[in-house]
């Protein structure tokens, strides 16, 4: 009877184990690639629960849903001979499970590799600027350059994606420098813009004030009203640039009513007619001492002459002093 019992429990024992080496479960992300004494089987095993031969037949289930690979910072040297490090993240699918599982020993070590070589060369045959601003075409690069080596084995490669691009410190210091020249310099064209944009507003309201003469005062008496609203303090009294001008107008008056400049000290002098000398009358012995008369031509002109005989004035005629 113990006999008995312990066959019945080997045989229970056994059935059990063929059950569970014939029945296999597939999943609805999975495919089930078969092989028979090591030898493919045609099709592939779809989502439920599959026989199989026990201990014959081996089953690998391959997922088929969408995978997502990182990849680690790669060192490289862009073209422009800038060291930098750059890591990516794949995401890739199996769309042939039989050749996942026979062409290549493990897909996701392979596609790894694959995406790591890919990264560097990609990023030696670009530019930092490329780099930094036109991601898209350097996604677009990767994702071609992996997706060629993994068709062979059954996986499609879906988006390849740059995550982080590490740069030297000098580099980013440079590259902020730059940035801050050039927000400097968009600072100083748009204020130049407006400064130009304000004159030629200037220059249409001193146009329209021009015009009209009242407008210049009424503007010049708003002025004051804001000054003294803000500080009561301070007075202003507009100064009127027309008395400016009036001076401006008057010093060029006196400057061409000016005489004119003295003749130079080499130039000869006029030369004087010659005048005859009157006869003087000889004193008498009676008469008082008195102041004799210049000779005539001696005298400056319009001087008068007192005569030497009666001290009367003489008045100057053509031949000398003549007395009156």
């Amino acid at each position: 009877m113990t006999t008995l019992l312990v066959v019945l429990i080997v045989i229970g024992v056994l059935v059990l184990v063929t059950a569970g080496a014939s029945f296999k479960m597939v999943q609805q992300y999975q495919r089930g690639v078969v092989l028979r004494f090591g030898r493919l089987l045609p099709g592939v095993r779809e989502p439920g629960l599959r026989v199989l031969v026990p201990f014959v037949d081996q089953m690998t289930k391959v997922p088929v849903q969408t995978l997502v690979l990182d990849v680690p910072s790669q060192g490289t040297i862009t073209r422009d001979n800038v060291t930098i490090g750059v890591d990516a993240v794949v995401y890739f699918r199996v769309v042939d499970p039989v050749r996942a599982a026979i062409n290549v020993q493990d897909y996701m070590v392979a596609t790894s590799q694959v995406s790591q070589t890919s990264l560097r060369s990609v990023i030696g045959r670009a530019d930092l600027d490329t780099l930094l601003s036109d991601r898209e075409a350097i996604n677009a690069e990767l994702r071609a350059v992996i997706d060629s080596p993994t068709e062979d084995w059954g996986i499609k490669i879906d988006r390849v994606e740059v995550k982080d691009i590490s740069l030297p410190e000098g580099m980013r210091r440079s590259m902020s420098r730059q940035a801050e020249a050039e927000r400097d310099r968009r600072a100083r064209v748009i204020s130049a813009d407006g400064e130009f944009q304000a004159s030629a507003k200037l220059a249409q309201a001193a146009d329209a004030m021009s015009a009209t003469p009242g407008a210049l005062q009424l503007r010049l008496l708003q002025t004051v009203a804001d000054v003294a609203s803000e500080k009561n303090s301070t007075l202003v009294m507009p100064f009127p640039v027309e008395l400016l001008r009036f001076f401006d107008q008057a010093a060029g008056r006196r400057a061409d009513a000016a005489p004119a400049a003295a003749p130079p000290a080499d130039a000869e002098p006029a030369a004087v007619p010659p005048v005859d000398a009157a006869p003087v009358p000889a004193p008498r012995d009676d008469a008082p001492p008195a102041a004799i008369a210049p000779a005539a031509g001696s005298a400056p002109a319009g001087a008068t002459v007192m005569d030497a005989a009666d001290g009367l004035p003489a008045l100057p005629g053509a031949n000398g002093a003549v007395r009156a």
